[in-house]
C-alpha cells in the first residue's frame, strides 16, 4: 500500500497484554499538577529496564476531578500486577506525595487493586487520618504545605503494551518531524501513550544480545550505518529510522494511536512506514497497518 508516495508494508504490530492503572494528580494549579505527573512518570520508559511505562494522559478541568482543582492523569503499565503495584507505591511516594499542593485519585475502576495508600500513610508518622467517602477511603497525610490526599486502593486493570510504528526516510529532520508530529496525534489518542522520550525512540532494539546478561540490544537491521555490514531491513536510501512504541487501556485503542500516528506521518521525507514483531510468538494482538487504516479512517 501506498499513500502520498510512501510505502506502507503488509505487517502487524504485535502487542500484548500489560497491567494498568491511571492516576489522576491535581495540585493548586495546572503548572503544579503536570510537574508531579512529570516527576511521576521519569525515567518509565520501557520495561525492558525498569518494568514499568508511563506517560502522561488528559489535562483534566476542575470539574472533571475528585476535588475540584487543576489535574493532569497519567497512565502505568508494568508486565504483572505485582510490579505494577510496585511501581505505584514507589512513583506515589517518591513523586507525587512531595509535589507541591499534590493529591492523587484513582483513575481506573477495576476488578483488582492495589492498596497504595494503605501501605504509604504510615509516612504521616501516626498523624495521619482517614476518611471513606461514597464507599471509598481516602488517606490524610499532613505536611508542610497541608495535607496529602491520596485514595487507599487504585485499580490495576489489563491493557495493552507493544503497539508500534517504524518511520523510514532520506532525510534525519524531516524523519524525526514525521516521527513528532505522529507522537502528537498518538497522544492525542484517549487511553493511549507513547512513552520514549517527547514519545520518540532513536533506539528500536531486539532481544538478547552477543553479550551475556544484555537482556536486548540494537537492531542493526534498522540502523542506517551498518546496511552494507548486517542482513539489513531498510533500502540504500534511507538515512534515518525512527520508532514509536504505544501502550493503551485496550486494543482498540492501541489501533487507533497507531492509525492517528500513521496519517501524521505522512510527510516530505518519509520513504516507509512498517512495524515490528516476531512472527505472532510474543503477543496475542496483531495490529495490521493496511487494516487499521481502514478501520480507522481519520
Amino acid at each position: 500500500m501506498h499513500n502520498q508516495g510512501i510505502l506502507i508494508d503488509d505487517t502487524f504490530a504485535e502487542a500484548f497484554p500489560m497491567a494498568v492503572s491511571r492516576l489522576v494528580i491535581t495540585a493548586d494549579s495546572p503548572r503544579l499538577a503536570l510537574q508531579a505527573a512529570q516527576a511521576a512518570t521519569g525515567l518509565a520508559i520501557s520495561i525492558i529496564g525498569c518494568a514499568c511505562e508511563a506517560g502522561l494522559g488528559e489535562i483534566l478541568a476542575p470539574e472533571q476531578t475528585p476535588d475540584g482543582r487543576p489535574g493532569q492523569a497519567i497512565l502505568l503499565f508494568s508486565y504483572s500486577a505485582e510490579k505494577l503495584e510496585e511501581h505505584l507505591f514507589l512513583r506515589i511516594g517518591q513523586a507525587i506525595l512531595p509535589s507541591a499542593t499534590s493529591a492523587c485519585f484513582n483513575g481506573l475502576d477495576a476488578e483488582k487493586t492495589a492498596r497504595v495508600g494503605n501501605r504509604l500513610r504510615y509516612f504521616g508518622d501516626g498523624y495521619q487520618s482517614s476518611k471513606q467517602l461514597d464507599g471509598r477511603r481516602y488517606w490524610r497525610i499532613p505536611v508542610a504545605d497541608g495535607e496529602f490526599v491520596l485514595e487507599e486502593s487504585y485499580g490495576m486493570g489489563e491493557g495493552v503494551g507493544g503497539g508500534n510504528l517504524i518511520i523510514l526516510g532520506s532525510d534525519r529532520a524531516a524523519v524525526l518531524e514525521a516521527a513528532e508530529a505522529a507522537a502528537v496525534a498518538i497522544h492525542a489518542t484517549p487511553g493511549a501513550i507513547a512513552p520514549f522520550p517527547g514519545g520518540v525512540c532513536r533506539s528500536p532494539s531486539k532481544p538478547g544480545s552477543r553479550y551475556k546478561n544484555v537482556r536486548a540490544s540494537t537492531n542493526e537491521a534498522y540502523c542506517p550505518t551498518l546496511v552494507s555490514r548486517v542482513a539489513t531491513q531498510i533500502s540504500p536510501e534511507v538515512r534515518a529510522v525512527y520508532e514509536l512504541v504505544i501502550d493503551g487501556l485496550s486494543e482498540e485503542v492501541v489501533g487507533r494511536a497507531m492509525a492517528a500516528g500513521m496519517r501524521a506521518a505522512f510527510r516530505p521525507g518519509v520513504l516507509r512506514i512498517t512495524a515490528g514483531n516476531y512472527g505472532g510468538r510474543l503477543g496475542p494482538y496483531h495490529l495490521h497497518l493496511h487494516e487499521l487504516l481502514k478501520i480507522y479512517p481519520g
